[in-house]
């Protein structure tokens, strides 16, 4: 499993709310690749609680949807929006209940439209949520132009790439 770096931290103005490492009111997620998944290790807080001691379901959702757009980054080695979004959610998630781990994956890609597939599962392993992503990747051009995609790539690519 290698680390991918975030390429967007040298943007003026960056603050995403799911992967800008300085946004204090964000989830400062980071990813992973395993073979063919994006992978997320992230410790809940209470800050993102719905109900007492349980992660809401807009933050399950933000997460599940950040991941997919880094399976999508990282995979095509382009930018995207999303277009559609559908989440199960199949039990609740703790905020005490230790670090969740998010994998995502390309399912299908037809054109420009990408269909990604993502879970969320406890520290016991369990699945929690599912959602189904459709994505409009963005041709090359236009990734670099208007969203400043300058490629995604796991730290020891780039290292390899200065050597």
């Amino acid at each position: 499993m290698e680390k991918i770096k975030n390429p967007f931290c040298h943007l003026e103005g960056y603050n995403c709310f799911g992967c800008a490492p300085h946004n204090e009111a964000g989830v400062k997620m980071e990813f992973y690749e395993d073979g063919d998944d994006v992978v997320c290790f992230w410790q809940p807080q209470s800050q993102y609680q719905g109900w007492l001691n349980t992660l809401h379901g807009g933050i399950q959702s933000v997460l599940l949807d950040e991941i997919c757009a880094w399976a999508l980054m990282r995979k095509l080695q382009t930018a995207g929006v999303t277009s559609k979004m559908e989440t199960r959610y199949l039990r609740p998630v703790s905020t005490c209940g230790g670090t969740v781990t998010l994998r995502a994956h390309i399912t299908e890609q037809r054109r420009n439209l990408v269909t990604i597939e993502a879970t969320l599962a406890d520290a016991e392993d369990t699945v929690c949520t599912k959602a189904v992503c459709t994505y409009f990747a963005f041709p090359a051009e236009k990734a670099r132009s208007e969203m400043h995609f300058c490629g995604c790539h796991t730290e020891k690519e780039l290292e390899a790439a200065e050597k």
